[in-house]
């Protein structure tokens, strides 16, 4: 169809609608309510979902990964350890920690080791961790002594440092007679068969005493084994909606560095998925409800058309005697009813957002300290507007083939 006559049938049918804007407010209202409704529910699901990831962020362990070595294999259903299998070091969390998207990662290994006092007074088995510097940074452990280890206390190997507990550092001290788990800080003790000096002291109140030591000295601050130790490398995300692609980068990166086969990536992402997928159920759910508005929009607007053939069929008639096409009448009334969805999405869309927004002010009201705010993005008002369409589109075809199939002799002779 010519440009010339597609903008002609539009602009007849423009004028048709601003002939009754009474009738053509009244059946936009359907449509209104319908986009409406859909754009408030995807925005306020969404702003949910925004929501819960961050606070997910923030209360679990959703962003950390764990890397571990692959020290068994399967074979006819029964589980045998391997013979080798890589043992990360200081160097490999260091170049793991280069990838994009990491707030930081460190390895660590853990056993349970004897501590003691340098004169042998006290002997306590207590939970032995080699770690890089990074782990002091990523797990939320709150020294009340002393500092971290750092990355210069983790390579010195000739006058290495310990991070002791609370709990173990009390021992200490009263075994020492000193006034409190804070005089530990600077005094030696030995783990294994190695001597550290005490760099730093947690505050943590667990009664499990445990030592941290910097990785290249952890093989002699635990018992000796006959193969080596299991090194996982723990990591954490920088943001919740990168998750996947960086655990699937340092996936890569592993099998790169090591081979494939090698190593085994564990996170808590199961609990993201759940919480998400709860999110879109009900996301789909209202749509559906929603979807029924824009439905009976769609039947108004079909009444509507319908009634506007038969008001107008002599007009029709006239214009097809005069050499009018049925696809020239046919693409007018389209035009009509695209028309009265397109307004009534616009509309539709403004309401959205504002109920959007007023819902999700009144749940901050009603739910002291929940930060939820309604998330609007281009992809929900382009369904919206895209559904509203698609509605004119469906619901206005039966009435312009009516329309385009009228004989013009007939028309004419309507009254």
């Amino acid at each position: 169809m010519p440009a010339s006559t597609l903008h002609q049938n539009l602009r007849v049918g423009l004028d048709a609608l601003r002939a009754n804007p009474l009738r053509t407010v009244l059946s936009t209202l359907g449509v209104i309510i319908g986009v409406g409704s859909l754009v408030a529910v995807l925005s306020v699901g969404d702003g949910m979902e925004r929501t819960m990831r961050e606070q997910l962020a923030t209360t679990t362990s959703v962003l950390f990964f764990t890397l571990e070595p692959e020290t068994t294999e399967t074979v006819d259903g029964q589980q045998f350890p391997r013979d080798t299998f890589p043992v990360f070091s200081v160097a490999d969390a260091r170049a793991a920690g280069t990838l994009a998207g990491l707030t930081g990662i460190t390895a660590e290994v853990m056993a349970r080791g004897e501590a003691r006092d340098s004169a042998g007074r006290v002997r306590r088995m207590v939970a032995v961790s080699g770690v890089t510097e990074r782990w002091f940074t990523l797990t939320p452990v709150e020294l009340r002594a002393g500092t971290a280890l750092d990355e210069a206390a983790v390579n010195d190997t000739l006058a290495p440092s310990a991070v002791i507990s609370g709990g173990l550092a009390a021992r200490f001290a009263s075994a020492d007679s000193l006034p409190g788990p804070d005089a530990m800080v600077g005094r030696p003790i030995v783990i294994g068969d190695a001597t550290f000096l005490v760099r730093g002291v947690t505050a943590d109140s667990s009664p499990m005493e445990s030592a941290w030591v910097g990785l290249p000295m952890a093989t002699r601050a635990m018992p000796p084994t006959g193969r080596p130790r299991a090194v996982m490398l723990t990591g954490k995300i920088e943001r919740v909606e990168e998750a996947d692609s960086v655990r699937a980068a340092v996936s890569r990166w592993a099998d790169a560095r090591f081979g494939e086969g090698t190593t085994r990536l564990r996170s808590n992402e199961a609990r993201l998925e759940q919480a998400t997928q709860g999110i879109l159920l009900f996301k789909l759910f209202m749509g559906a409800i929603t979807g029924i508005s824009l439905l009976v929009g769609g039947i108004g607007i079909m009444n509507v058309m319908l009634a506007s053939v038969t008001e107008r069929t002599r007009e029709i008639g006239i214009r097809k005697a005069v050499g009018a096409r049925g696809a020239d009448v046919r693409s007018q009334f389209l035009a009509e009813s695209v028309a009265i969805a397109s307004f009534g999405s616009a509309v539709g869309v403004a309401l959205g957002l504002t109920a959007a927004f007023s819902i999700t002010a009144l749940m901050r009201a009603k739910l002291p300290g929940m930060s939820i705010y309604a998330s609007v993005s281009w992809s929900t008002i382009l369904v919206a507007v895209a559904s509203a369409a698609l509605v004119g589109l469906a619901f206005g075809t039966y009435p312009a083939r009516r329309a385009a199939r009228l004989d013009p002799i007939d028309a004419i002779r309507h009254e």
